[in-house]
């Protein structure tokens, strides 16, 4: 099993990494929210999907919040479930562009990042890639492995769950692709491969778009 980090414990990350740590995973949490932080420390859930007595459960095994950087160091696999809110009907990089400056200082050779945060196709090579490759001085798919994996968390829903929805995973190359893989299958029931990060980003476009019409045409 692997070293996780999930950066950002919100509806996305705290799920994933409950259930990473459920299967066997050592993981940590990171997120720059303290208050959100020291309720996690409690044994408190502020999410919908995630128990508190699943959340002590993990405590007392092999998950480990922290609003400190430094619980970054020594990851094999690090997932970004960063907010990216729309502002002026672009998405807010902000947070996201802050968790790659992070991680790129904890990056080393081997390791695996994967962005789940939704934004525009491009993203993950046009913005993620660079900041990466600019903290760490390493180079993505010599050095390490990266791509992208769009969220699809329905908070409440009992029967399409994290464990349950079919995962899509992509990847910057063939290697990068195995390695995402491979996590989220020891994670989910199903993985669905496509092509590239960009396909992927489209994907999840394409998703969220379908459920906004659905939306419409009931209200």
């Amino acid at each position: 099993m692997a070293t996780v980090v999930v950066v950002g414990l919100g509806y996305v990350g705290l799920p994933l990494a409950m259930r990473a740590a459920e299967v066997g995973h050592r993981v940590a949490g990171y997120d720059t929210d303290e208050a959100r932080v020291k309720s996690l420390e409690a044994g408190e859930s502020y999410i919908e999907d995630v128990p508190s007595g699943e959340l002590k459960k993990a405590l007392e095994g092999m998950f480990r919040p922290s609003a400190d950087a430094s619980v970054c160091a020594g990851f094999d696999v690090a997932v970004v479930a960063a907010p990216t809110p729309l502002r002026d009907g672009l998405p807010d990089l902000t947070y996201l562009e802050d968790s790659a400056r992070t991680l790129a200082r904890y990056l080393r050779p081997g390791a695996t990042v994967v962005v789940e945060s939704t934004s525009y196709p491009g993203t993950t090579q046009e913005k993620v890639l660079p900041l990466l490759e600019e903290g760490s001085g390493l180079v993505a798919g010599r050095d390490f492995h990266l791509g992208f994996s769009p969220e699809r968390i329905d908070p409440g829903n009992q029967t399409w769950t994290l464990v349950s929805t079919p995962k899509i995973v992509s990847g910057i190359d063939q290697a990068s692709l195995q390695a995402i893989k491979a996590f989220y299958d020891t994670v989910v029931d199903r993985t669905v491969v496509v092509s590239s990060p960009r396909e992927a980003e489209l994907a999840k476009l394409v998703e969220n778009t379908f459920r906004h019409v659905n939306i419409a045409l009931v209200n």
